[in-house]
């Protein structure tokens, strides 16, 4: 009972307690909703398991399970960060897109390079030109950058068509903006395994869904086959845009994320 009678004779619960049980509560909230719906829940529930069976081995005779366990622990460690490294990425991306984060960075206007996206995926739709455009955003793209050819030129519809030409020899790959310029061309993008994907859709738009699952970046695709422009975000596609509709979408997501909290479309509009 001497375990009790000190819970019940502790000091009384400051406004410190209440403020440091409320900011574990909220980082455990974002973690499940991090890893909801990804193959970490089934990690999670094996961690568990494995704490649970290394508390039941101390406290019974079971020694050699508790050795095992102990032994093993740290390489489960690194085993588990290598198969999980998308999942990780994933989840300190999200955590950096924070509102707290956004006040260090410099605000910037990207009207006049949404402008000419907007102009160059309408010439492209019409002329039945594959092409797709990323726009980079909180999270750099330095990597897909680097896989590319860097260009580093300012930012027009004419030189956007250009590249994209089949005749072109940088047409096979994306365009990568940074900062209100073309950063390169001819970039490689990681393919998303999402089983559950329209068969109607290509390699243009499945490296669009895969870039964008793992950053923030907004990537416009135009189909060569329908001459449809799409928007890619968050993993998920949206379909047949106007350039009405593509620039108003561009303009939410990439001009006035600052001011606003990102206006997502109905799920419904989604292709998945």
């Amino acid at each position: 009972m001497e375990p009790l009678f000190s819970l019940i004779r502790r000091a009384p619960v400051t406004w410190w307690d209440v403020f440091d049980i409320l900011i574990v509560a909220l980082l455990i909230y974002e973690f499940l909703k991090l890893i909801r719906g990804t193959r970490a829940v089934q990690m999670v529930l094996s961690s568990a398991a494995i704490a649970g069976l290394f508390f039941a081995s101390s406290a019974m005779p079971l020694q050699t399970v508790n050795w095992l366990i102990r032994n093993m622990l740290p390489y489960v460690v690194f085993a588990a960060i290598v198969l999980f490294q998308s999942d990780i990425r994933r989840a300190l991306a999200h955590f950096g897109r924070a509102r707290f984060f956004r006040l260090f960075t410099k605000p910037e206007n990207d009207m006049e390079t949404i402008e000419e996206v907007v102009v160059a995926a309408r010439i492209l739709a019409d002329q039945r030109t594959g092409a797709i455009m990323v726009i980079e955003r909180e999270i750099g793209l330095r990597n897909y950058i680097e896989s590319g050819i860097p260009l580093d030129a300012e930012v027009s519809y004419d030189l956007l068509v250009s590249l994209f030409q089949v005749t072109a020899p940088l047409h096979d790959g994306a365009v990568v903006l940074q900062e209100g310029r073309i950063a390169a061309a001819s970039c490689f993008l990681p393919l998303t395994v999402q089983p559950l994907l329209s068969r109607e859709l290509g390699t243009r738009h499945r490296a669009a869904i895969g870039l964008t699952e793992e950053n923030d970046a907004v990537a416009v695709v135009v189909s060569e086959e329908t001459g449809k422009i799409s928007i890619a975000l968050d993993g998920r596609i949206e379909r047949g845009l106007s350039p009405e509709q593509l620039r108003s979408r561009l303009r939410a997501l990439v001009v006035q994320r600052r001011s606003a909290p990102e206006r997502r479309p109905e799920t419904r509009a989604f292709q998945v």
